[in-house]
């Protein structure tokens, strides 16, 4: 004879039900709380504007995230207020600024290429409001050093010949001498504008508040050969309390492996 199951018994499943839906949908939007947490602020590098992070920055906002990209003084869509004052402090200003005006906090800072030379007295500025710092094929640049004393030799080179020649900008290198692949050199090379020179010239005043952080990561991108970013990856790589990651790709990391990027951001966040 089957055993038949009674009222108690079948409201114990019932209730049983309903408590492990309800953990799970917890456990859901606990996850999903998570994620929605993060704030991004991406610093673009030299030549380049806010534009450039537009693969990673759709990918994160997709996935919940805050994500901001400002253009520094003078380049991209602001390249009208090219002027010959623009320096480092003006584009420190720059990011502190969004940081200030938008009330951010427990931001992911990321700046690649010359962007790590910007994020470095950003740093110095509002180091207790970043939870994670991320050089990317970036300068990690050392107090007394600047673009123009560690860059490849090819900048140094364009640098040096803007200042003898008294100008106020150095015109935008090809996209092929930084490895990017052949199918985004146009774009790169298209939306690329002249970079304030005294940004380059400038030395690093400050390199404390970065060691402060408590999640710290650079990424080097290993098809672009430059001396400066392999010492900076050696060096964080020396160091337990760096994050290291290297990437077969061309020095635009977010056009050329956007979806890596994206994977490796969220890891250190």
């Amino acid at each position: 004879m089957t055993k038949s199951i009674g009222p108690e018994l079948s409201r114990r499943h019932v209730m049983g039900a309903m408590a492990a839906a309800t953990a799970a949908g917890a456990v859901a939007s606990s996850a999903i709380a998570q994620t929605q947490q993060k704030t991004f602020v991406l610093v673009h590098g030299g030549w380049r504007g806010g534009w450039c992070w537009r693969l990673v920055a759709d990918q994160l906002e997709k996935k919940g995230h805050k994500v901001f990209t400002p253009t520094l003084t003078g380049l991209g869509e602001r390249s009208h207020l090219l002027a010959k004052g623009i320096n480092i402090d003006t584009h420190a200003t720059d990011i502190v600024n969004v940081v200030k005006f938008e009330r951010l906090n427990n931001i992911v800072l990321v700046g690649h290429s010359y962007g790590g030379l910007v994020i470095t007295p950003v740093a110095e500025q509002i180091g207790p409001q970043i939870s994670s710092i991320v050089y990317l094929d970036a300068f990690l640049p050392e107090v007394g050093e600047s673009a123009l004393t560690t860059a490849s030799q090819t900048s140094r080179d364009a640098i040096k010949a803007a200042v003898e020649r008294g100008e106020i900008f150095t015109k935008p290198l090809p996209a092929s001498l930084f490895g990017d692949d052949e199918k985004n050199r146009p774009w790169i090379d298209g939306m690329s504008t002249p970079h304030p020179i005294l940004t380059l010239t400038d030395s690093c005043t400050g390199a404390s508040a970065r060691e402060k952080v408590a999640k710290k990561t650079y990424v080097r991108a290993l098809k672009y050969n430059n001396v400066a970013f392999n010492n900076a990856l050696a060096k964080t790589k020396a160091d337990k309390t760096w994050r290291t990651y290297e990437l077969d790709t061309g020095h635009d990391v977010m056009i050329e492996m956007p979806d890596r990027l994206v994977e490796i951001l969220l890891e250190v966040a």
